[in-house]
């Protein structure tokens, strides 16, 4: 009992606490004094203080969309609308309630003319469509012009079957009278600016207004002497080479009949020419008779002064 007691109260005892260490004899690096600084580095402090103040951010603007999505929204619209509506009356009822600003017509004259050229045969649909756009405003007239110049410039990029039915979509709208005839300057028919896809579309719009204008009214507007400059590069005259090259033209499509001027022109067309020779030849002679009478006048005053 006496040892349970002795090893209880030992077990009971606090440890004595460790002794605190003893300070290491080590020496602390002495301060190393601070130089002035230069005036190199107080410029540079005052830029790098300044410059969180030149690179604040200016004043924001309005945020301008880039992506176009306005633009991408609209022709999805037009296109949606175009091929769900029941006739070209409804589709034009939607088409005016979007409501489409000043300077976006040809985005409705593009997406018309790529839903027709899309189709496998040409639907009178699209025609009437356009006709009645331009029958609404002159601007929807301009943007169809301005549509008919572009579609020709890049027509040898379409197939035959998309060739065919933009030229009867165009052709709808000249016959009714829609779309000024003044659009047909930008068609020049020689051996030079014409392609075989140029040529397959004047074909295609030549033989579709004979056929719903009948040849001899399609050839009186042909023959209009006030459209006359306008149907120049159709049908023209100022070089035989090309006059020909349009004869043959119309004529192997089963149009000889236009060209009846043509013919008449171009079989003139020597007579002429001698005659302006000879008028440039008296001309020319004039002019030297008259030169040698100034000299003779000349001369004969000279010789008075000096006797």
């Amino acid at each position: 009992d006496d040892d349970d007691d002795m090893f209880s109260s030992a077990a009971a005892a606090p440890a004595p606490a460790p002794s605190p260490p003893k300070p290491i004899g080590v020496k602390l690096p002495m301060p190393v004094p601070r130089r002035p600084p230069s005036d190199d580095e107080d410029d540079d402090d005052d830029d790098d203080d300044e410059a969180p103040a030149a690179a604040a951010p200016a004043e924001v603007g309005p945020i301008q969309d880039l992506t176009e999505q306005d633009l991408v929204n609209l022709r999805r619209t037009i296109y949606l609308t175009i091929m769900s509506s029941v006739g070209f009356e409804e589709c034009a009822h939607k088409l005016m309630k979007l409501d489409i600003r000043s300077g976006l017509e040809m985005e409705l004259c593009n997406m018309l003319i790529e839903c027709c050229s899309q189709e496998r045969t040409y639907l009178r649909y699209y025609g009437l469509l356009g006709q009645r756009f331009c029958v609404m405003t002159k601007a929807w007239q301009e943007a169809f012009d301005k549509a008919f110049e572009e579609q020709y410039a890049m027509i040898h990029r379409l197939e035959t079957n998309k060739l065919r039915n933009v030229a009867k979509f165009f052709a709808h709208l000249l016959e009714t009278d829609a779309l000024p005839w003044t659009c047909l300057e930008y068609v020049r028919l020689n051996e030079e600016e014409t392609t075989s896809s140029s040529r397959i579309f004047v074909k295609i719009l030549c033989q579709e207004l004979a056929e719903h204008l009948g040849l001899a009214t399609l050839r009186d507007r042909f023959n209009d002497q006030y459209m006359s400059d306008v149907f120049a590069g159709l049908f023209p005259r100022e070089n035989p080479r090309d006059t020909r090259f349009a004869i043959n033209f119309f004529t192997s499509i089963g149009l000889g009949g236009l060209t009846d001027a043509l013919r008449k022109h171009l079989k003139e067309a020597p007579k002429r020419i001698m005659e302006q020779q000879m008028a440039a030849a008296r001309a020319a002679v004039g002019a030297s008779s008259s030169d040698s009478d100034s000299s003779s006048d000349s001369d004969s005053s000279s010789d008075s002064d000096s006797s």
